[in-house]
């Protein structure tokens, strides 16, 4: 398949592009010219600007499949302006290309919502999933809350308090949306998103026990964490 990433030079980027390469699509990458260095080998680098649609419109046609991965690093309260200016002008940038391009395919790293915290990002996250509605586009929204992986520890600790409130009438719905997951299990969602889009024309929400429940032939549960 024809696979365009946006922010696949991060953390959930690389390891999710080294898995689609291990499967043998073909992957392209948009890229900063400082980042060129960090673009996996064997993908090929789009030169552009997430926020700037008309850098890499071009490069997208009617059988790519687009998937968008660029966010604040490290997401937290005090960077609420960051959210409306990166996260969710990337994204509306990235509706307006498929747009304009009439892809086949968008899939966007939403956020688990609603939420009781980081209301600034959610918001963002939520504003984002709405411009891909108003678009029309053909998409897919995973709604992760947070991917534990490789310098993404520090949530393990909050695990019997998780468990704890999974069992509990009260906060058992809340506690369930907003899991932990892992970096394997969340590139193994984003492939099988990729290979298995929804119909042309809906829009199709995976949440976190759908996320957990992602199973790949093989050993492609594991390919690409050794990327990050």
């Amino acid at each position: 398949m024809d696979v365009f990433v946006t922010g696949g030079t991060g953390y959930l980027g690389r390891a999710t592009i080294g898995a689609l390469l291990n499967r043998r699509h073909a992957v392209r990458v948009l890229t900063r010219p400082t980042s060129l260095d960090r673009v996996p080998a064997g993908a090929a680098p789009v030169v552009g600007a997430a926020l700037d649609s008309a850098t890499f419109a071009d490069a997208l046609f009617t059988a790519t499949t687009l998937v968008h991965l660029v966010g604040t690093p490290h997401p937290g309260p005090s960077k609420a302006a960051e959210f409306e200016r990166v996260d969710l002008a990337s994204i509306r940038s990235s509706v307006e290309a498929a747009r304009r391009a009439q892809i086949a395919h968008l899939v966007y790293v939403s956020v688990a919502q609603p939420a009781p915290v980081m209301r600034a990002y959610v918001a963002a996250r939520a504003k984002g999933e709405a411009a891909i509605v108003e678009a029309r586009l053909t998409a897919t929204m995973l709604r992760p809350w947070y991917v534990l992986g490789p310098d993404h520890w520090w949530p393990i600790a909050l695990k019997p308090i998780y468990w704890l409130a999974e069992r509990l009438p009260a906060t058992r719905e809340v506690a369930r949306r907003m899991g932990l997951v892992t970096l394997a299990q969340m590139v193994a969602a984003l492939v099988q998103a990729v290979e298995h889009p929804p119909a042309t024309g809906t829009v199709r929400i995976i949440d976190i026990p759908a996320i957990r429940g992602v199973r790949l032939p093989g050993d492609a549960q594991n390919i690409g964490l050794g990327h990050d």
